[in-house]
Protein backbone atom coordinates (compact mmCIF):
# COMPACT_ATOMS: atom_id res chain seq x y z
CA UNK A 1 0.00 0.00 0.00
CA UNK A 2 1.49 3.40 -0.93
CA UNK A 3 2.31 5.74 1.92
CA UNK A 4 0.01 8.78 2.22
CA UNK A 5 1.17 12.34 1.74
CA UNK A 6 1.30 13.35 5.40
CA UNK A 7 0.54 16.88 6.60
CA UNK A 8 3.24 18.54 8.67
CA UNK A 9 1.05 19.11 11.76
CA UNK A 10 -2.18 17.89 13.39
CA UNK A 11 -3.89 21.16 12.41
CA UNK A 12 -2.95 20.66 8.78
CA UNK A 13 -4.20 17.07 8.97
CA UNK A 14 -7.56 18.30 10.29
CA UNK A 15 -7.75 20.91 7.54
CA UNK A 16 -7.13 18.17 4.97
CA UNK A 17 -9.94 16.04 6.35
CA UNK A 18 -12.32 19.02 6.51
CA UNK A 19 -12.46 18.97 2.70
CA UNK A 20 -14.69 15.91 2.90
CA UNK A 21 -17.58 17.86 4.41
CA UNK A 22 -18.89 19.69 7.49
CA UNK A 23 -19.07 16.57 9.68
CA UNK A 24 -15.34 16.08 9.11
CA UNK A 25 -14.45 19.64 10.08
CA UNK A 26 -13.54 21.20 13.42
CA UNK A 27 -12.65 24.74 14.39
CA UNK A 28 -8.94 25.11 15.05
CA UNK A 29 -8.60 28.91 15.17
CA UNK A 30 -7.17 30.39 18.38
CA UNK A 31 -9.76 31.75 20.82
CA UNK A 32 -9.98 35.32 21.94
CA UNK A 33 -8.65 36.53 25.30
CA UNK A 34 -11.78 35.33 27.11
CA UNK A 35 -11.45 31.79 25.73
CA UNK A 36 -14.01 29.47 24.07
CA UNK A 37 -16.33 29.62 27.09
CA UNK A 38 -17.09 33.24 26.27
CA UNK A 39 -18.71 32.02 23.03
CA UNK A 40 -20.82 29.40 24.81
CA UNK A 41 -18.48 26.43 24.38
CA UNK A 42 -17.71 23.92 27.13
CA UNK A 43 -14.99 21.26 27.20
CA UNK A 44 -16.44 17.82 26.54
CA UNK A 45 -14.88 16.66 29.80
CA UNK A 46 -17.58 18.71 31.57
CA UNK A 47 -20.31 17.16 29.43
CA UNK A 48 -19.25 13.71 30.57
CA UNK A 49 -19.23 14.60 34.26
CA UNK A 50 -22.47 13.31 35.78
CA UNK A 51 -24.00 15.39 38.55
CA UNK A 52 -25.36 14.19 41.89
CA UNK A 53 -28.38 11.85 41.86
CA UNK A 54 -31.72 13.60 41.41
CA UNK A 55 -35.36 12.55 41.38
CA UNK A 56 -35.62 13.83 37.80
CA UNK A 57 -33.20 11.99 35.49
CA UNK A 58 -32.64 15.05 33.34
CA UNK A 59 -31.84 17.23 36.33
CA UNK A 60 -28.88 14.96 37.11
CA UNK A 61 -27.40 15.51 33.64
CA UNK A 62 -24.66 18.10 33.06
CA UNK A 63 -26.18 21.50 32.12
CA UNK A 64 -24.70 21.50 28.61
CA UNK A 65 -26.23 18.10 27.88
CA UNK A 66 -29.64 19.20 29.14
CA UNK A 67 -29.33 22.28 26.96
CA UNK A 68 -28.53 20.13 23.93
CA UNK A 69 -31.49 17.85 24.51
CA UNK A 70 -33.99 20.68 24.84
CA UNK A 71 -32.49 22.46 21.82
CA UNK A 72 -32.71 19.36 19.62
CA UNK A 73 -36.23 18.57 20.85
CA UNK A 74 -37.37 22.09 19.99
CA UNK A 75 -35.82 21.98 16.51
CA UNK A 76 -37.36 18.60 15.76
CA UNK A 77 -40.76 19.61 17.12
CA UNK A 78 -40.96 16.78 19.64
CA UNK A 79 -41.69 16.78 23.35
CA UNK A 80 -39.95 13.41 23.84
CA UNK A 81 -36.58 14.24 25.33
CA UNK A 82 -35.46 10.63 25.02
CA UNK A 83 -35.77 10.96 21.24
CA UNK A 84 -33.70 14.13 21.37
CA UNK A 85 -31.18 12.38 23.62
CA UNK A 86 -30.85 9.48 21.21
CA UNK A 87 -30.32 11.68 18.16
CA UNK A 88 -27.96 13.97 20.08
CA UNK A 89 -25.79 11.00 21.02
CA UNK A 90 -25.72 9.76 17.44
CA UNK A 91 -24.88 13.20 16.09
CA UNK A 92 -21.94 13.76 18.42
CA UNK A 93 -20.71 10.21 17.85
CA UNK A 94 -20.80 10.83 14.12
CA UNK A 95 -18.73 13.98 14.46
CA UNK A 96 -16.09 12.24 16.58
CA UNK A 97 -15.88 9.21 14.30
CA UNK A 98 -15.58 11.46 11.26
CA UNK A 99 -12.63 13.38 12.67
CA UNK A 100 -10.76 10.30 13.88
CA UNK A 101 -11.46 7.92 11.00
CA UNK A 102 -11.09 10.65 8.39
CA UNK A 103 -7.66 11.62 9.70
CA UNK A 104 -6.56 8.02 10.10
CA UNK A 105 -7.59 7.08 6.56
CA UNK A 106 -6.32 10.18 4.76
CA UNK A 107 -3.20 11.03 6.73
CA UNK A 108 -2.29 7.89 8.70
CA UNK A 109 -2.55 9.99 11.88
CA UNK A 110 -5.05 10.05 14.73
CA UNK A 111 -5.71 13.55 16.08
CA UNK A 112 -5.53 14.34 19.77
CA UNK A 113 -9.19 14.66 20.79
CA UNK A 114 -8.84 14.70 24.55
CA UNK A 115 -12.15 15.76 26.17
CA UNK A 116 -10.43 18.46 28.22
CA UNK A 117 -9.16 20.13 25.02
CA UNK A 118 -12.08 19.54 22.65
CA UNK A 119 -14.78 22.17 23.14
CA UNK A 120 -18.47 21.69 22.26
CA UNK A 121 -21.35 24.11 21.77
CA UNK A 122 -24.78 22.66 22.67
CA UNK A 123 -26.64 24.95 20.24
CA UNK A 124 -24.43 24.79 17.16
CA UNK A 125 -24.42 22.20 14.39
CA UNK A 126 -21.61 20.92 12.17
CA UNK A 127 -19.03 22.19 11.65
CA UNK A 128 -19.19 24.90 14.32
CA UNK A 129 -20.12 22.86 17.38
CA UNK A 130 -16.62 21.42 17.88
CA UNK A 131 -13.52 23.53 18.54
CA UNK A 132 -9.98 22.28 19.06
CA UNK A 133 -8.00 25.50 19.51
CA UNK A 134 -4.71 23.85 20.52
CA UNK A 135 -4.57 20.92 18.10
CA UNK A 136 -0.78 21.18 17.83
CA UNK A 137 -0.11 21.57 21.56
CA UNK A 138 0.87 17.95 22.17
CA UNK A 139 2.16 17.14 18.69
CA UNK A 140 4.96 14.55 18.66
CA UNK A 141 8.51 15.53 17.81
CA UNK A 142 8.08 13.84 14.44
CA UNK A 143 4.48 14.72 13.49
CA UNK A 144 4.76 13.06 10.08
CA UNK A 145 5.94 9.67 11.39
CA UNK A 146 3.59 6.89 10.21
CA UNK A 147 1.40 4.99 12.64
CA UNK A 148 1.95 1.21 12.35
CA UNK A 149 -1.10 -0.23 10.57
CA UNK A 150 -1.70 -2.74 13.34
CA UNK A 151 -2.06 0.12 15.83
CA UNK A 152 -4.23 2.48 13.79
CA UNK A 153 -7.64 0.99 14.63
CA UNK A 154 -6.70 0.70 18.29
CA UNK A 155 -5.68 4.35 18.37
CA UNK A 156 -8.96 5.38 16.74
CA UNK A 157 -10.85 3.21 19.20
CA UNK A 158 -9.01 4.79 22.14
CA UNK A 159 -9.58 8.31 20.82
CA UNK A 160 -13.32 7.88 20.24
CA UNK A 161 -14.72 5.01 22.32
CA UNK A 162 -12.48 5.16 25.37
CA UNK A 163 -12.17 8.94 25.68
CA UNK A 164 -15.63 9.99 24.52
CA UNK A 165 -18.36 7.47 23.78
CA UNK A 166 -17.97 5.37 26.91
CA UNK A 167 -18.41 8.31 29.33
CA UNK A 168 -21.05 9.89 27.08
CA UNK A 169 -22.91 6.58 26.99
CA UNK A 170 -22.93 6.43 30.79
CA UNK A 171 -24.19 9.99 31.23
CA UNK A 172 -26.73 9.84 28.38
CA UNK A 173 -28.23 6.56 29.61
CA UNK A 174 -28.59 7.94 33.13
CA UNK A 175 -30.13 11.22 31.94
CA UNK A 176 -32.55 9.80 29.36
CA UNK A 177 -33.38 6.25 30.44
CA UNK A 178 -32.43 5.00 26.97
CA UNK A 179 -31.11 1.45 26.81
CA UNK A 180 -27.41 0.92 26.56
CA UNK A 181 -27.90 -1.26 23.47
CA UNK A 182 -29.75 1.51 21.66
CA UNK A 183 -27.01 4.04 22.40
CA UNK A 184 -24.23 1.70 21.27
CA UNK A 185 -26.33 1.00 18.19
CA UNK A 186 -26.27 4.73 17.54
CA UNK A 187 -22.48 4.65 17.86
CA UNK A 188 -22.24 1.83 15.31
CA UNK A 189 -24.63 3.59 12.94
CA UNK A 190 -22.68 6.84 13.30
CA UNK A 191 -19.42 5.07 12.43
CA UNK A 192 -21.02 3.41 9.42
CA UNK A 193 -22.37 6.77 8.29
CA UNK A 194 -18.97 8.43 8.58
CA UNK A 195 -17.34 5.57 6.68
CA UNK A 196 -20.01 5.77 3.97
CA UNK A 197 -19.44 9.49 3.41
CA UNK A 198 -15.67 8.98 3.43
CA UNK A 199 -15.91 6.09 0.96
CA UNK A 200 -18.13 8.10 -1.39
CA UNK A 201 -15.78 11.08 -1.29
CA UNK A 202 -12.73 8.95 -1.98
CA UNK A 203 -14.37 7.16 -4.91
CA UNK A 204 -15.69 10.37 -6.49
CA UNK A 205 -13.71 12.03 -9.31
CA UNK A 206 -10.72 13.99 -8.04
CA UNK A 207 -11.40 17.64 -7.35
CA UNK A 208 -9.08 20.34 -8.59
CA UNK A 209 -6.85 21.66 -5.82
CA UNK A 210 -7.93 19.18 -3.13
CA UNK A 211 -4.32 18.07 -2.65
CA UNK A 212 -5.22 14.37 -2.67
CA UNK A 213 -3.44 12.34 -5.33
CA UNK A 214 -5.00 9.25 -6.94
CA UNK A 215 -2.45 7.15 -5.09
CA UNK A 216 -3.43 8.76 -1.79
CA UNK A 217 -7.10 8.08 -2.52
CA UNK A 218 -6.38 4.43 -3.22
CA UNK A 219 -4.36 4.06 -0.03
CA UNK A 220 -6.98 5.91 2.04
CA UNK A 221 -9.77 3.71 0.69
CA UNK A 222 -7.89 0.56 1.65
CA UNK A 223 -7.05 2.00 5.06
CA UNK A 224 -10.70 2.97 5.70
CA UNK A 225 -11.85 -0.56 4.86
CA UNK A 226 -9.31 -2.03 7.26
CA UNK A 227 -10.37 0.38 9.99
CA UNK A 228 -14.03 -0.54 9.50
CA UNK A 229 -13.25 -4.26 9.65
CA UNK A 230 -11.17 -3.92 12.81
CA UNK A 231 -13.50 -1.53 14.64
CA UNK A 232 -16.65 -3.57 13.95
CA UNK A 233 -14.85 -6.79 14.93
CA UNK A 234 -14.71 -5.93 18.63
CA UNK A 235 -17.17 -4.92 21.34
CA UNK A 236 -19.07 -2.75 21.88
CA UNK A 237 -19.52 -2.27 18.11
CA UNK A 238 -19.59 -5.94 17.15
CA UNK A 239 -23.04 -6.36 18.74
CA UNK A 240 -24.54 -3.24 17.17
CA UNK A 241 -25.31 -4.71 13.75
CA UNK A 242 -23.86 -6.19 10.59
CA UNK A 243 -21.20 -4.37 8.58
CA UNK A 244 -20.82 -5.50 4.97
CA UNK A 245 -17.57 -4.33 3.33
CA UNK A 246 -18.68 -4.95 -0.29
CA UNK A 247 -18.06 -2.57 -3.20
CA UNK A 248 -20.60 -0.24 -1.58
CA UNK A 249 -20.19 -0.79 2.19
CA UNK A 250 -23.45 -1.18 4.09
CA UNK A 251 -24.53 -1.50 7.69
CA UNK A 252 -27.70 -2.94 9.20
CA UNK A 253 -28.10 -2.13 12.86
CA UNK A 254 -29.87 -4.24 15.46
CA UNK A 255 -31.70 -1.38 17.20
CA UNK A 256 -33.70 1.74 16.30
CA UNK A 257 -32.61 5.32 17.07
CA UNK A 258 -36.29 6.43 17.48
CA UNK A 259 -36.18 8.92 14.62
CA UNK A 260 -39.57 7.60 13.46
CA UNK A 261 -41.09 9.25 16.55
CA UNK A 262 -40.12 12.71 15.30
CA UNK A 263 -43.08 14.47 13.63
CA UNK A 264 -42.74 13.70 9.94
CA UNK A 265 -39.87 11.30 10.59
CA UNK A 266 -39.48 7.81 9.19
CA UNK A 267 -37.00 4.96 9.29
CA UNK A 268 -33.30 5.40 8.68
CA UNK A 269 -31.69 3.37 5.92
CA UNK A 270 -29.94 1.06 8.39
CA UNK A 271 -32.86 0.61 10.81
CA UNK A 272 -33.69 -2.80 12.21
CA UNK A 273 -37.44 -2.13 11.84
CA UNK A 274 -39.11 -3.25 8.58
CA UNK A 275 -41.72 -0.49 8.80
CA UNK A 276 -42.76 2.40 11.03
CA UNK A 277 -44.62 0.95 14.06
CA UNK A 278 -48.36 1.41 13.80
CA UNK A 279 -48.41 2.06 10.07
Amino acid sequence: MPEPTRPASPTQALHTVARIGPFFAVRTDPPGPAGPRAEGYVPLAEVYAAGPPAADRLEAAPPALRHRYTTVARRLGTDELRVAASLSFQGLAGRLWSLAVGCAALTDQVPGLEPRRLWWHPEHSAPRELWLPDADADAPQDPVAPVPAVDLAERVRAAVIDQHLTPLHRVAAAASGLSGALLWGNAGSALAGALGVLHGWLRAPARSGDGITPEDREAATARARTLARDLFATEPLRSTGHWSPGPRPTFRRGTCCLYYRVPGGGLCGDCVLPRVPGR
